[in-house]
């Protein structure tokens, strides 16, 4: 018989009764909890913005092209064109969003996408069945990922490693379709172009994948883990935790879903393309900077993440309906990156700022 594990909530929920029962003061004398409330809620606040501020970030831009682009915008129909330009971004936004949390930046994502999507077209145009073809373009993605993570653990750079598993990838998607695509893949289709209900296939994909992704994250033992290793890996290692471990488990998740996300590239056009695109790692990198994950690993979420990506596809399809040319969403595009990482600066700064003045308020009235 196991012994449930104790959340870090339930474990500070604790702490006092602990106390009382050792005998620890609980007096007067004892309290170093400062009695004003004022810095404790301002906090507060400034946590609350950093966590929650995206949702309501997309929450205004829904409001104002409501109104902007009224009456095309805020209907069903459009509210499902918006899902499904934000699945794809959102499938690799959430590879970019764990490596990151685990504590690492794995560039590489377009070359396994693009070797993913070229090694299935290549079976599915030779005889192989459906599955087998999704089966080993998976297969691409964890091999990928395992190669970077043992390099990574021999002390190289991560972000080295992936441009140049990058390049490498680019190249072995290019000699596998022999400088060409593999069209007419129709056997996708139904991970793709197909609708269920009315909703394209591809957002069922992106529901599945950030349901499994946040249970896994945060209510499983190697989920918090693996979070812990990205905020400190080396407290992890001392803790008796196999660090190493994890960082190869962040490698491989990330390879996994830039395949996942490779392959429901090539069911959507139905053509497998050995050409690794730049942009997916810029707006996937984007969709992580606005959900603020942190880049030093350790803090993220991956609902924020979606969201984040779901802005991006908001944004786009938005200034769309208006009219606009399309390269003034990548001009916002970069902007938003700019603006967010400077807002987790910021925020950043005066949580610390505040943390400390109120744990020196705290000693003081000890003191005293």
């Amino acid at each position: 018989m196991t012994t449930p594990a104790t959340t870090p909530d339930q474990a500070a929920a604790a702490a006092p009764d602990t106390g009382a029962a050792t005998g620890a003061e609980t007096g007067p004398e004892a309290t170093t909890v400062p009695t004003g409330h004022e810095m404790p809620r301002t906090i507060t606040a400034l946590v609350f913005v950093r966590d929650r501020g995206i949702f309501i970030l997309w929450g205004l831009l829904i409001a104002f092209f409501a109104f902007w682009c009224s009456p095309y915008f805020f209907t069903t129909d459009n509210a499902i064109l918006v899902a499904n330009a934000g699945a794809l971004t959102a499938l690799f936004a959430a590879g970019v969003g764990i490596g990151v949390m685990t504590g690492v930046l794995d560039l590489s994502l377009p070359g396994t996408a693009a070797f993913a999507s070229c090694v299935c077209g290549w079976l599915l145009t030779h005889g192989a069945s459906t599955w087998e073809g999704l089966a080993a373009g998976m297969v691409c993605g964890v091999v990928v990922g395992l190669v970077n993570g043992f390099i990574a653990l021999r002390g190289f750079n991560p972000i080295i490693i992936t441009i140049g598993t990058l390049s490498v990838l680019s190249g072995l998607a290019a000699v596998v379709a022999g400088g060409y695509t593999f069209p007419g893949l129709t056997q996708l289709e139904f991970m793709g172009t197909h609708r269920y209900f009315n909703v394209p296939a591809p957002v069922y994909v992106v529901a599945v994948v950030y349901l499994v992704g946040t249970v896994f994250l945060t209510r499983t033992r190697d989920g918090i883990r693996l979070m812990a290793v990205g905020g400190n890996a080396e407290a992890v290692r001392r803790a008796g935790i196999h660090s190493s471990r994890y960082t190869v488990l962040g490698f491989v998740i990330s390879g996994l879903l830039a395949a996942l996300g490779g392959l429901v590239t090539t069911a959507v056009v139905t053509e497998a393309n050995p050409a690794a695109s730049p942009s997916i790692i810029f707006t996937a990198l984007t969709a992580v900077a606005l959900a603020g994950v942190a880049l030093t690993g350790g803090r993220g979420s991956l609902p924020r993440v979606l969201v984040g990506a779901l802005i991006l596809a908001t944004i786009s399809n938005g200034l769309t309906i208006r009219g606009i040319q399309p390269y003034w969403a990548t001009v916002v595009t970069g902007a938003l990156l700019l603006g967010s990482l400077l807002f987790e600066r910021v925020i950043q700064a005066s949580v610390s700022k505040r943390l400390m003045a109120t744990a020196n308020l705290s000693v003081h009235q000890k003191k005293v």
